[in-house]
């Protein structure tokens, strides 16, 4: 009788939790059909972008948006929501970039200003600012055999950004190196300053900002950002063996460290409740634009499935934690904080997934989980192509969760739209909710919602 009992459970636990096709399809289509029918976060990115605006890490931007956020989470009657505190980087531009170059034509100085922004966590030039002749290299390799030249001298690196690259995110990750080391390796051989081709594939002019790094041995020079027309203008008059000269003036410092947060929410699980999965995005950003596809998209699509799951009923297995994390941009420190915070509690991560690459059409999720639950999320692929995933990559994950794969072994997923316009409006003042399409943000949190359910009911 006994046997006969546990031979019962047994069948009734694998036909419980066995894959239904059938059921899990009519459940992601009423996430579609509550999110699609919800302007909700069109409405919350909005207020984010203008309403608060810019929130990079120690400014009065990033504080409103804390604020923000933990109300927000809070309206959408999350079992929890609180802060968790962590210190980040404190650095301001301190005023607006200028740079401009010249040159001598029939016997004349021609001069044109240039689009520029000071790289982030860069010391600016002093008031009179740093004038000095330009010397063009093409890459590292070019700097290294060139290093005679160098002492005095303003290094404009006239790098590629991949052009042959399909995709952007290629592009970005082979070059995005030069900025944050360009400044150091340049001050190596006693460069003055940098000038630094925007990392982007935009026709605009507008330059692109993020964060540098500067090595502690070495000067810490001022760098920027330049316009690609700007680049284009200065790199034909190379080429064509003109001697360039350049004014460099910025404002930049770096400030004591201050205290910032990641904003938390759960729904606690019924079944596993001391197992979790999250689900996030980044709430800070650059000091220019607003911030909306970097990555106010990601933070409105988190709260998005927070909001659905609500209005649907949906009673997780697993606890899920929606966070916004603190300090992407220029530190890592809130993806930092909130791995070894739930590491110290001996807590049991079964999932992370994070949207930072911004608010456009679904395209694939990465998924970076064990060898043998890889025919399994394989398979959710057809329950997700009618929502635009038109396929499930083997690797992915996000900067703020990586922290979570190497301090407790996570398994990681990153929701990947539509990459070619992303680097358009990335760091750069164009990143304003303008550049966001209402349809495809949804279709962002229906994505992701249906994955974060999957997850939940099967695990990995």
């Amino acid at each position: 009788m006994r046997k006969t009992l546990l031979l019962f459970s047994v069948l009734a636990f694998t036909s419980v939790h066995a894959q239904d096709f059938t059921a899990d399809s009519l459940f992601i289509k009423r996430i579609s059909n509550n999110i699609l029918s919800s302007n909700d976060a069109y409405e919350n990115l909005s207020y984010l972008t203008k309403k608060i605006g810019n929130r990079l890490a120690g400014s009065p931007g990033m504080v409103k948006s804390e604020r923000w956020g933990l109300e927000t989470l809070r309206r959408y009657k999350a079992d929890s929501a609180y802060l968790q505190q962590c210190m980040v980087p404190h650095w301001v531009r301190g005023g607006k970039d200028f740079a401009s170059v010249s040159y001598i034509q029939n016997g004349k100085r021609v001069t044109w200003p240039l689009n520029v922004l000071a790289l982030g966590n860069s010391m600016g030039s002093g008031k009179k600012g740093i004038t000095a002749p330009v010397l063009v290299v093409k890459s590292f390799d070019d700097l290294e055999a060139r290093k005679d030249q160098v002492k005095g001298k303003i290094v404009f690196f006239d790098i590629p950004f991949g052009d042959t690259l399909i995709n952007p995110f290629e592009s970005y990750r082979a070059y995005a190196g030069y900025r944050g080391a360009a400044p150091s390796r340049s001050a190596k051989y006693g460069a003055v300053g940098i000038l630094l081709r925007s990392m982007s594939h935009s026709t605009d002019n507008l330059p692109h900002t993020g964060a540098t790094r500067y090595n502690d041995s070495f000067p810490k020079i001022p760098a920027v950002a330049v316009g690609l027309r700007d680049v284009a203008k200065m790199s034909r008059l190379a080429s064509n063996g003109v001697a360039l000269s350049a004014v460099i003036r910025t404002n930049g410092m770096m400030l004591p460290d201050t205290i910032g947060h990641n904003v938390i929410a759960e729904i606690r699980g019924t079944d596993y409740p001391d197992e979790y999965i999250t689900i996030g995005g980044h709430l800070d950003s650059w000091d220019v634009g607003e911030g909306a596809h970097d990555d106010g998209a990601g933070v409105v699509q988190t709260i998005e499935v927070l909001r659905a799951f609500r209005a649907l009923g949906y009673q997780p297995r697993h606890t899920i934690r929606f966070v916004l994390f603190a300090n992407e941009e220029n530190g890592l420190r809130g993806g930092q904080k909130y791995a070894e915070a739930a590491k110290a509690a001996n807590e049991k991560h079964i999932f992370a997934l994070e949207s930072d690459a911004g608010g456009f059409t679904p395209r694939s999720i990465g998924m970076s989980v064990p060898d043998a639950a890889w025919p399994k999320v394989a398979g959710w692929q057809r329950l997700l192509s009618y929502y635009g995933i038109q396929r499930i990559d083997r690797e992915g994950g996000g900067a703020d969760i990586g922290p979570l794969a190497r301090l407790l072994k996570t398994p990681l997923g990153g929701y990947e739209p539509d990459s070619q316009r992303y680097f358009d409006h990335h760091h750069a003042d164009s990143d304003r909710l303008e550049a966001v399409n209402i349809r495809e943000l949804k279709l962002g949190a229906i994505n992701m919602a249906a994955l974060v359910y999957l997850v939940d009911q099967y695990g990995l």
